[in-house]
């Protein structure tokens, strides 16, 4: 599945990116993003996929420089909307996300094939 992932992210015809962060020369943080069509607006959503800041690296304002990134560039490519979601015990993300956007008031339900 990584080489699946890394062709797409390297493919300009996919809607799916990746960023880095970067502290002192190393990794600390990465996101994964997508566009995809809705029925409700005319500008894609941009899903927010992952987000991952190393333990080390938390407190550092990384998390938030990453969601901001993710949404300049959504509205750069006139998406209507960034969304994402996060488990209910992430008390940590939670308190983040809460300072950055509003929470929807769905809940996720799937079907796993």
């Amino acid at each position: 599945m990584t080489d699946v992932i890394w062709s797409r992210i390297h493919d300009p015809a996919e809607p799916m990116f990746a960023l880095g962060a970067y502290v002192q020369g190393k990794l600390t943080g990465i996101t994964h993003y997508l566009f995809h069509r809705t029925f409700w607006t005319a500008g894609d959503y941009c899903y927010l996929q992952d987000l991952f800041v190393a333990e080390s690296a938390r407190g550092l304002g990384i998390g938030a420089a990453l969601i901001a990134a993710v949404e300049n560039d959504a509205r750069a490519r006139g998406a209507s909307r960034v969304h994402w979601l996060t488990r209910e015990e992430n008390a940590v993300a939670r308190g983040l996300y809460d300072k950055l956007a509003e929470r929807s008031g769905f809940i996720q339900y799937r079907k796993i094939f």
